[in-house]
Formats: structure tokens, C-alpha cells, sequence
């Protein structure tokens, strides 16, 4: 009888762990309006990438995002990309060019030759910076030289997460010489860490910070990963020793996710992230809604899907978009406001002719 109960109780906290719920407020997607035309960021002779937005004391809106020149193609992001820094009055933009916010260093350093995914946060006065850097030991990429067919993946293998600090959006940046989070040899995070996404949980005062990882290179599954320190400086304690989601399977490794978004809602997380490939919310990179008691065990909302490729514009015109990735939510009097992606204009997939930063308000 004890086996049994125990069983049961076992049967019991899988159903719960595996079921859906029900998304505070209502469904997210239901939250999207109309984008507008001229909003977000975007720069003529550059690739524009994911950003992250905050109101600064000034009551301006400061955007960070990934830039690399045009001219060398897209795929350069990984090698070339800078941290610029817009600004603009209205939280829909357009976004203007103030400054660059954090740029290539010494090759000795983590971050020394290119530097993406920016995450800004304030905390005590003083604002924080979380992104990726990488560096490499062949020569910077330029304008018509010819990629060496593993340039890309020794870049990449190299990603980790640093954080920089400033008590003003427009700089002087203070950067650390060493990542706050390393991977772990032997585990699901042994190749990189990436994508941060930092949260401060207002109840007990620490950074509950999401990450990205893989067991071996950049090849799927991309798994995601909690951590959480007293400080946005660290020390970072991971919080799980195993991913929080894992939808890959031995048949199908390209069941994974990516570009987390992570806040604090009410008493719990929540979160929204990419479906790389369609296989969880039904859209090939579409959105997924989940929510979490502890930024540990995640439960998928039902609905799942939390927003579309698939883009209704101001004027009444309905577009399907290339990419809609690295998604961020800026927040009005606690509440979510507006939600920001990287996107591109072309024909497929990574196949753009340009890249900008677009805006949805949200009800």
C-alpha cells in the first residue's frame, strides 16, 4: 500500500508539472495592437538586432541595441557586433543614435572583440548592462575578406555573459574583466553562456538571471537555464543543475527554445521565449507564454502561444515577417507596455536586406 500511495503521489506532481495554466490577465497574445509604422530603431548602413529599452531620469526612452556594419553581411554578428545606444521621447520611438554604449577591447578579455544581446536594468541607483561578449584568436572580420569555414563557430564557442555598470544610460560603462556566469564542462551547459535575461524578484531583493546554453556547440538543442545572485555583479548560484525546459527528444533535437524574457508579475514569473522551430506554440518562431512560482519549474500557459510572425501595422496591412526574435518588454506603472523584437525585411529566414528593431503596444 505504501508503494502505491507513493506511486500515486509521484503520477500526481508529474500531472500537475506537465499541464497547462491559465495566464494571468488573459491570454498574451490577445494583449498585441497594431504596430506603428515609424516606431523602434533602425540605422541606414547597419544591422540593427535585438535591444533592450528602459525610461531613463531624464523621462526619455533609452534603447541598447546590437549593431555591426551592413557591409558585412549578416552572419557577422557574431564577430563584429557592437552595443549602441539610442534614444527617443516617445517609448514607440523612432529611436535616434546618442552613443555607442560598449565596444570591441582587448582580444585578452572575454568580451574583446564583439559584444551583443544587451539586458539594462536599475538596481540601487546605479544601472546594470547584462550582455554577451566573445572573443577569438584569428583577425577581426572586414569588408570582402573571406570567412574561414570555422571562424563562426570558434566565436561562438566562446560567448559568455558579462555585466557592466554606470550611474548614467549615456556612460561611461565600467566592465568587468571576467563573465559573472562560466559554463560547466560536463553538463548541459558545457559550450557557452548567452542570452541573459536578469529580473529582480522585489520580494526577497536578488537577480533571478535565465540564460542559454548547449551540451556540445551551436548545433540544437539550445536549452535554457536559472541562476540568481544578491547582486547584478554576482556571485551566480545556479539554481537547477538540469535545464527548466526540455521539449528535445532522441528522434528530434530541434525541439528547443530560445530568447527568454523573464518578469516578476504578481507574485510569480513569467516569461516569454522563441519556439525555434514551431514544434511547442505551432508557428516556426513564434512565442511561447509560460509562468513559474520560482524560476525553477516552469508550467506552459494555455493558450501557449504568446505572439505571431505574422504582424498587424497601424494602417490595417498585415505582413509576415522573416524573424521576430530576442523579444523584450518594457513596462508602464508595473504593468507590460510594449513589446520590442529584432526583424528584417527579405525574402526568407536570415536572408535580409535590412534589420531594425519594431514595436507593439500592448493592452
Amino acid at each position: 500500500m505504501k508503494n502505491l500511495l507513493s506511486w500515486l503521489c509521484l503520477w500526481a506532481l508529474w500531472m500537475c508539472a506537465a499541464c497547462t495554466s491559465k495566464p494571468s490577465g488573459g491570454a498574451f497574445i490577445d494583449k498585441l495592437q497594431p504596430a506603428p509604422l515609424n516606431g523602434g530603431f533602425a540605422m541606414t548602413d547597419h544591422w540593427i538586432w535585438g535591444s533592450s529599452v528602459i525610461k531613463g531620469e531624464d523621462g526619455k526612452y533609452h534603447i541598447f541595441s546590437d549593431m555591426w556594419e551592413k557591409s558585412l553581411g549578416f552572419g557577422a554578428w557574431v564577430t563584429n557586433t557592437e552595443i549602441v545606444h539610442g534614444v527617443s521621447d516617445s517609448p514607440t520611438g523612432p529611436y535616434y543614435y546618442s552613443d555607442m554604449a560598449l565596444t570591441r577591447r582587448d582580444p585578452k578579455y572575454f568580451d574583446g572583440c564583439s559584444v551583443f544581446n544587451p539586458r539594462v536594468i536599475e538596481w540601487d541607483g546605479i544601472y546594470y548592462l547584462f550582455y554577451v561578449g566573445t572573443t577569438y584568436d584569428f583577425p577581426v572580420p572586414e569588408p570582402g575578406v573571406k570567412w574561414e569555414e570555422d571562424w563562426f563557430e570558434r566565436a561562438w564557442m566562446n560567448k559568455r555573459i558579462g555585466v557592466a555598470k554606470s550611474k548614467s544610460l549615456y556612460g561611461p560603462w565600467e566592465r568587468m574583466d571576467h563573465p559573472v556566469l562560466e559554463p560547466r564542462p560536463g553538463h548541459w551547459d558545457a559550450s557557452i553562456t548567452s542570452n541573459p535575461s536578469p529580473v529582480v524578484n522585489p520580494e526577497t531583493g536578488k537577480i533571478l538571471l535565465m540564460y542559454k546554453s548547449s551540451p556540445k556547440n551551436s548545433q540544437p538543442p539550445l536549452l535554457l537555464g536559472v541562476a540568481e545572485a544578491d547582486h547584478p555583479l554576482g556571485e551566480y548560484h545556479r539554481l537547477s543543475d538540469e535545464p527548466i525546459f526540455r521539449f528535445d527528444t532522441e528522434e528530434n533535437l530541434s525541439n528547443d527554445v530560445e530568447d527568454p524574457f523573464v518578469w516578476w508579475a504578481d507574485g510569480h514569473y513569467e516569461l516569454i521565449m522563441k519556439d525555434r522551430f514551431g514544434h511547442i506554440c505551432g508557428e516556426d518562431g513564434g512565442g511561447i507564454h509560460a509562468t513559474s512560482p520560482d524560476g525553477i519549474h516552469w508550467t506552459l500557459s494555455d493558450p501557449v502561444k504568446a505572439y505571431s510572425r505574422t504582424i498587424l501595422w497601424e494602417d490595417g496591412t498585415t505582413t509576415l515577417q522573416a524573424n521576430f526574435e530576442r523579444p523584450f518588454i518594457l513596462f508602464e506603472n508595473g504593468k507590460p507596455a510594449y513589446l520590442f523584437a529584432a526583424t528584417g525585411r527579405g525574402p526568407a529566414p536570415w536572408n535580409f536586406e535590412s534589420t531594425w528593431t519594431m514595436v507593439i503596444p500592448l493592452r
